[in-house]
């Protein structure tokens, strides 16, 4: 993947990447899409998702010396369609110490005791590091508001809890991603768009397969029941939240295959457009390892 051309990648990823929301709808993009792969070709998707993984490790090693960007992946979807899986496939030859991963549950008492983007912040990438969001502040604006009784929970007070309260939401968090780019930190939010269909084939699974049986949670069932009012929550916040600077990639999750696959590319396209390098060694450098080498040498 290496060889690629950032260009023709983007070209490859036009129909999921999203920067004006306005007239975004989430029905538009096909959770079975897979531009053109057929399922046969998972072979050659595998090769190139390997050719992947190996050219992020080279850049973060870059991403790592340079020591100037810092690089933000949030990921949300609904349960079922492969964030954890795809996480693992993608970030696997990186190196550890310069990637962490942030799983976002439900808030703690500490945590519902400051602003909803408190725990997310302190959960950021320093320069030169990878930070991946396995959920993150955008369920104040999914969870939180098809369940607004959460709302109730956060202990705001209650003249502040006004019908504006999700647009308000929206304005701090484009407020707070457009203060991070320019602060050197590269955002790439993915939603894994996966069919009701597919979600039910894969509870069943873990259902039928003891193996996978510790991954299923009755509360998966429940929540199913919200299918619309979710779908309703993401596409609105995608069309609120999407920017140049913070583009959301939604990504078909049907075939795992195919989103391990786009994903990847994604990541590829938005760190080869920062044009990493090593720091370039000064005179004053190279003379010191001159006499470094000539120590060595002598010893």
């Amino acid at each position: 993947m290496a060889e690629i051309s950032i260009k023709r990648i983007e070209k490859f990823l036009v129909p999921y990447r999203i920067v004006k929301g306005k007239r975004f709808r989430l029905e538009d993009i096909d959770p079975g899409d897979t531009r053109g792969l057929k399922s046969e070709q998972k072979a050659e998707a595998r090769e190139l998702l390997a050719r992947g993984v190996e050219w992020l490790a080279e850049e973060q090693e870059k991403l790592y010396a340079q020591d100037r960007w810092s690089v933000l992946l949030v990921f949300q979807a609904m349960d079922a369609a492969g964030k954890d899986s795809t996480i693992k496939h993608v970030m696997s030859g990186v190196n550890p110490q310069g990637v962490h991963v942030t799983s976002f549950k439900a808030p703690s008492a500490e945590e519902l005791d400051h602003d909803f983007l408190w725990r997310c912040v302190k959960a950021l990438p320093e320069r030169g590091r990878i930070g991946i969001f396995n959920r993150s502040y955008y369920e104040e604006v999914l969870v939180v508001r098809v369940h607004q009784e959460f709302l109730a929970g956060q202990k705001l007070p209650p003249e502040l809890v006004t019908r504006d309260v999700w647009q308000e939401r929206f304005e701090a968090i484009r407020n707070f991603e457009r203060y991070l780019a320019r602060n050197g930190c590269l955002i790439l939010k993915f939603f894994l768009h996966v069919s009701r269909g597919e979600q039910k084939k894969r509870f069943l699974e873990r259902l039928d397969r003891p193996e996978k049986n510790w991954k299923f949670s009755s509360a998966d069932v429940h929540e199913r029941r919200h299918w619309k009012d979710y779908m309703r929550a993401y596409e609105d916040m995608i069309r609120r939240t999407a920017a140049e600077h913070a583009p959301w990639y939604v990504i078909p999750a049907d075939n795992k295959w195919f989103t391990r696959l786009a994903v990847a590319t994604a990541i590829v396209a938005g760190i080869g457009r920062l044009d990493l390098a090593f720091p370039k060694v000064d005179a004053a450098k190279r003379k010191d390892f001159a006499e470094a080498r000539k120590a060595l040498l002598e010893d």
